[in-house]
């Protein structure tokens, strides 16, 4: 058995609850822009994702008109920093609806970090700071997508085994629906089977059968 839900009947507070509940856990963008008269906003956006490898473009977005995409579109420029499980408590309270002339760096005592090829500072307390110049912005909806080209990753050494950042030493945050959040839990390899070795390898029964 199934319940149906329909978008038109439920409205659309209901369907950005149903949406963040079964898309589940989401990366979170932790942005860093600077307003077009030196305020530094940071908040955590938690629709976010890789948008383009070559070039490298991340992409957050902005569900509504909000400080990170009007920042981001007046000066060009946004740092994304990893959330961290250690930093809950400081990335929840930068979702704090503070005003536009107040910094969420200072409110929470948050430490700057110079970026080395954009103007917005880095979280210093985070491990991973993405540089990031805007590519452009997509609106959908009641919803902007933006974009930005990386032009710099910076990664602290604590989090690097044999130079590849691993995962357990990140500690990612992820949200979840409501108000929950999730950590990385437990991490499990499984190579990829190559179409070779199809044959015998996959019964296609389901692990619960």
């Amino acid at each position: 058995m199934r319940t149906d839900f329909d978008p038109e009947a439920v409205g659309a507070r209901g369907v950005y609850k149903l949406l963040t509940a079964v898309i589940v856990p989401r990366a979170i963008a932790w942005v860093v822009t600077r307003s077009a008269d030196g305020v530094d906003n940071l908040a955590p956006h938690s629709f976010f994702t890789v948008a383009s490898t070559d070039p490298p473009v991340v992409q957050f977005t902005s569900v509504g008109e909000k400080d990170s995409l009007r920042n981001a579109a007046d000066t060009g420029e946004f740092t994304v920093c990893l959330t961290s499980e250690p930093m809950l408590e400081h990335i929840n309270a930068t979702a704090t609806d503070f005003p536009a002339h107040e910094s969420e760096i200072d409110a929470t005592g948050l430490t700057r970090e110079p970026s080395l090829h954009v103007t917005t500072p880095r979280i210093a307390e985070s491990p991973v700071a993405l540089e990031c110049r805007l590519e452009r912005t997509v609106e959908v909806g009641n919803c902007t997508l933006v974009l930005g080209r990386v032009v710099h990753i910076a990664v602290s050494d604590d989090v690097l085994v044999d130079g590849r950042p691993d995962a357990r030493r990140l500690a990612p945050l992820a949200r979840l629906g409501g108000d929950e959040w999730s950590t990385l839990g437990e991490v499990v390899a499984t190579p990829r089977i190559r179409y070779r070795d199809w044959p015998g390898h996959f019964s296609g029964e389901s692990s619960s059968s």
